[in-house]
């Protein structure tokens, strides 16, 4: 009896031992699995290997609501990076529009490096009412390049900043070579002369000693885009321009001789147009409308005649023209701190696009570092050998 007394508690015994070695390999089995799955669900974003995102204002009320703006950011010099954002803003705060920008980046930090020629997110053009460029002399990858394409394709319609005019420098084997600002046979001037009016012409009017008087063209002075903008000005100095023949002129480049609004005209320096409207062509008859300006670098900005043109444009490209009123609110939204334009150099390091989320963050934080354009070293001229006597 005894005997069997003992067996049983052992066999107890090892059926508890067993019960809890199988609840513990149970335990661990769900454990792994659970790990599994979250890797499944989760490796799609650990596996991205673009590490730059997309900014974007959603406007809550006003006339913009349901529609999309895209702006595409990536100039070498003018800091385009500062001016597009807060364009942005303003017409997503005070409009209601939903805005995203777009910046060319470093592809490895997702930093923002004006002109770099890699700019993510351009899909967001599909679903675009409006698209603002303000580029130079960019050659995207194709899977950026071709969003833009199609957008053309469809006559979107465009709003041109200053360097957009010579927005692309695409190789002649390329694909996308009509596009590039040099480019001939039947599309001379590629997208700038093609789309915007005018390819790259050349500087009229020394940048950093002459600043621009935009006047208005007497009988261009009821156009919708022009209500309400009094005396703009700029800070960059002027292009030469000779728009294609179909363009509405606005307003004229009036070089001035100093950096001070106010100032004389710079002496010799007659007006060549500064903003002008056009439309053009897309595919299956398409038409699609276009604000071009020369002017736009991000101190411009800070001018209320010149902020407010460039939101009635926005408004009038979009063919909202009926929603332009005098007392229509332009103000900066947040802090604006626009770096004093430089090429290559002079736009603040480290940022990225995110850090210019909300409405308050500075664009851009001015406690941060400037690029500083290392000096070409001077070659030392060869000296020629002493001929022998």
């Amino acid at each position: 009896m005894n005997l069997v007394l003992q067996f049983l508690s052992v066999k107890a015994i090892n059926m508890k031992y067993v019960t809890r070695v199988t609840q513990k390999a149970v335990s661990k089995a769900c454990s792994f699995f659970v790990f599994v799955a979250l890797i499944a669900v989760c490796l799609p974003v650990f596996s991205q290997t673009e590490p730059a995102k997309h900014l974007v204002y959603e406007g809550t009320e006003g006339v913009g609501k349901g529609k999309h703006i895209v702006f595409l950011a990536g100039d070498h010099e003018y800091r385009g990076e500062q001016t597009l954002p807060m364009l942005a803003r303003i017409l997503a705060k005070h409009h209601g529009f939903k805005c995203t920008v777009l910046f060319s980046v470093d592809k490895k930090t997702g930093n923002i490096v004006p002109g770099s020629s890699y700019m993510p997110g351009t899909e967001a053009l599909k679903d675009a009412d409006l698209c603002v460029v303000f580029l130079r002399f960019q050659n995207f990858p194709d899977e950026q390049m071709q969003p833009i394409v199609d957008y053309m394709d469809r006559a979107g319609p465009i709003v041109g900043l200053r360097t957009s005019t010579h927005a692309f420098k695409i190789p002649k084997d390329s694909k996308y070579a009509k596009y590039d600002h040099r480019f001939g046979d039947d599309y001379k001037g590629g997208f700038g002369r093609q789309v915007l009016g005018e390819t790259w012409a050349g500087h009229y009017g020394k940048n950093h000693q002459m600043s621009t008087r935009l006047d208005i063209v007497e009988s261009q002075k009821n156009h919708p885009i022009l209500i309400g903008v009094e005396d703009p000005w700029t800070v960059c100095g002027g292009y030469w321009t000779n728009p294609m023949p179909d363009s509405t002129v606005l307003a004229m480049t009036q070089p001035l001789a100093t950096m001070k609004k106010g100032s004389e005209p710079a002496a010799g320096k007659k007006p060549c147009p500064n903003s002008w409207i056009r439309s053009y062509s897309g595919k299956n008859g398409a038409t699609g409308r276009v604000f071009t300006t020369t002017s736009g670098a991000s101190e411009d900005l800070r001018d209320d005649g010149f902020r407010r043109m460039l939101v009635n444009a926005c408004f009038w490209a979009a063919s909202m023209e009926g929603d332009i009123k005098a007392e229509n609110n332009v103000a900066m939204v947040g802090p604006y701190n626009p770096s004093t334009f430089k090429m290559n150099s002079s736009y603040y390091v480290g940022v990225k696009p995110l850090d210019m989320a909300g409405w308050d963050t500075p664009i851009m934080n001015a406690k941060l570092p400037l690029k500083v354009r290392k000096p070409t070293p001077k070659k030392t001229p060869k000296k020629k050998p002493s001929p022998q006597r």
